[in-house]
């Protein structure tokens, strides 16, 4: 499983030999790879002016080219405004409800994620084949979908500690501008032009697979929720700057406590583990069907409903399972 960001063959269709010899290197004699772009056929096409686009299908023998478009930035962000707005709404009926949440598309986003995971973790599992992900820059739906990808087909990447190295490898290091996507409170209606709840929506997809498998992801939603919390306003750095060069020249790592170090401590950690884990050593396959993608009522109705009955529940199951 490969990630990178678009190739700049530009208006010229400019080839780069490097790129080509990496990528054939890459395959063994009669196997195939898969080239994912997380944009449309269009919109690579359109990236040409500006020097982008898609790879040579003739500089690359045997790998296919698969597009499925993945929406971000502006769009992304109007959605989740929209959805947010939704729940804060008090006077909101059911037909109104619907009606609404559907046209704000944020479910349908999370199964266009889910569903490109799923597309790639099929290459690589079934196929036996080589992916390579890239969109535009690589350092927004790439890395939503080789995260998901890793946590359908690794079942150590489920674990609490593989699920940070995860974290870490594909959002953190690979460069994802944590300080521009999430300048301000996620629902602010004072945005700037590149924020978008990129890294939510991918924690929201990893919410759908927790629900789909319950026993199969060692921690549970609060994780998830601190990841959020912490990813918007931190007391740590492990989610500061853009990218490693920023976190090197502010001297991040020297000056600042981390967020992965905290979370390890055996009197925090148990917080954030899910009592009903059993190691799963299979592929997780989650369903995509509409039915099967539901709101994420602990994040977008966390300041709407009282929360005390699901943590009393979420208690008493702990200690069920540690009496038994």
């Amino acid at each position: 499983l490969l990630r990178s960001s678009q190739p700049l063959t530009g208006p010229n269709r400019r080839r780069s030999r490097e790129d080509e010899q990496l990528l054939g290197a890459m395959l063994a004699p009669g196997e195939r790879g898969f080239v994912l772009d997380t944009r449309s056929a269009q919109a690579a096409k359109q990236a040409r002016i500006s020097g982008g686009g898609t790879e040579h299908k003739s500089a690359y023998p045997g790998w296919r080219r698969l597009h499925r478009a993945l929406d971000r930035g502006r769009v992304l962000q109007d959605s989740f405004s929209r959805l947010v707005e939704l729940c804060s709404d008090p006077a909101v009926t059911m037909e109104r409800w619907l009606g609404r949440l559907d046209s704000s598309r944020w479910l349908s986003h999370v199964k266009a994620a889910l569903s490109t995971a799923c597309l790639a973790a099929q290459c690589l599992d079934r196929e036996g084949g080589t992916v390579l992900v890239h969109g535009a820059e690589g350092t927004d739906t790439t890395l939503l979908v080789t995260a998901l990808a890793q946590l359908i087909l690794d079942p150590a990447c489920r674990t609490l500690e593989g699920f940070q190295g995860l974290l870490e490898r594909e959002w953190i290091q690979a460069g994802h501008p944590f300080q521009l996507r999430c300048a301000r409170s996620a629902s602010s209606h004072a945005r700037g032009k590149q924020e978008a709840p990129v890294f939510l929506l991918f924690l929201d997809c990893v919410w759908q697979l927790s629900r789909q498998f319950p026993l199969s992801l060692e921690f549970g939603e609060q994780l998830l929720l601190t990841l959020f919390d912490n990813a918007y306003a931190s007391a740590y750095g492990t989610f500061l700057c853009n990218n490693e060069r920023e976190r090197s020249l502010c001297k991040v790592k020297e000056s600042t406590h981390s967020l992965w170090a905290w979370l390890q401590q055996p009197e925090e950690k148990h917080k954030y583990l899910n009592p009903l884990y059993s190691h799963n050593p299979l592929v997780i396959w989650p369903s995509v069907e509409p039915q099967s993608i539901q709101l994420w009522q602990g994040f977008f109705l966390r300041w709407v409903r009282p929360s005390q009955p699901l943590e009393e529940a979420w208690g008493q199951i702990q200690r069920l399972v540690q009496g038994s």
